[in-house]
């Protein structure tokens, strides 16, 4: 069966947010906690929520943490150096090759509806994307498959029908459990990561073409 859709992540895939989230967290646990963050800690919550990044914290200082307030002080260092985020090497041309083929083009992310929204319109690829889901459309985010089942209903085109393209654990999973095959094109803090067997994994957007999976 052809193609008929692509479902692009967004935080990591089309711009790595990522690896600016793990230098800025490195950073402010050392500071606060006097503690190490190894990326392989940091992976865990790469695509999903926090929890468990602040269990870690709980357990390594032995103390009752505020989320929240440490998602302030997060939040305050990266939009410091937002000014150095931009798309990442591929991604348009990936974007225009899709909309070339015919392929309806959605979004399932785990983040929330203003954060992706403030991003696509400022990198003006919001025009792309016909169905955005994200963190407010589902009760659980990834690896829960929900994002990807609500993107597949509102593109109206079943699982097989369609591509996802994504560069996490949490983000390949919810993509496989709901019976999409996944390109995976890992950035800066997942390309150490072993991936599902059942996943595609491309070192870069320009490694592959869509023509080729179909």
């Amino acid at each position: 069966m052809a193609i008929k859709a692509v479902i692009f992540d967004f935080d990591g895939t089309i711009i790595d947010t990522e690896t600016i989230w793990f230098h800025v967290f490195k950073e402010l646990v050392k500071e606060e906690f006097e503690i190490d963050l190894p990326l392989e800690e940091f992976a865990k919550s790469i695509g999903t929520t926090d929890e468990v990044f602040f269990q870690y914290i709980e357990i390594q200082t032995g103390m009752k943490i505020d989320p929240q307030e440490i998602n302030q002080l997060a939040n305050e260092r990266f939009l410091e150096k937002r000014g150095i985020l931009e798309i990442r090497e591929g991604v348009k041309e990936k974007l225009d090759e899709a909309k070339d083929l015919g392929y309806k083009i959605g979004l399932a992310s785990s983040s929330s509806r203003e954060w992706v929204e403030g991003f696509l319109r400022q990198f003006e690829l919001w025009d792309y994307f016909s169905v955005i889901k994200t963190s407010e459309d589902v009760d659980k985010v990834k690896p829960d498959p929900t994002l990807y089942l609500k993107a597949l209903e509102a593109l109206q085109v079943e699982p097989h029908e369609a591509l996802a393209i994504e560069d996490s654990l949490n983000g390949a999973a919810a993509a496989i459990d709901a019976g999409i095959k996944c390109i995976v094109i890992p950035n800066q803090v997942t390309a150490f990561l072993n991936f599902h067997e059942k996943t595609i994994r491309s070192e870069t957007f320009g490694d592959f073409s869509f023509k080729q999976i179909n």
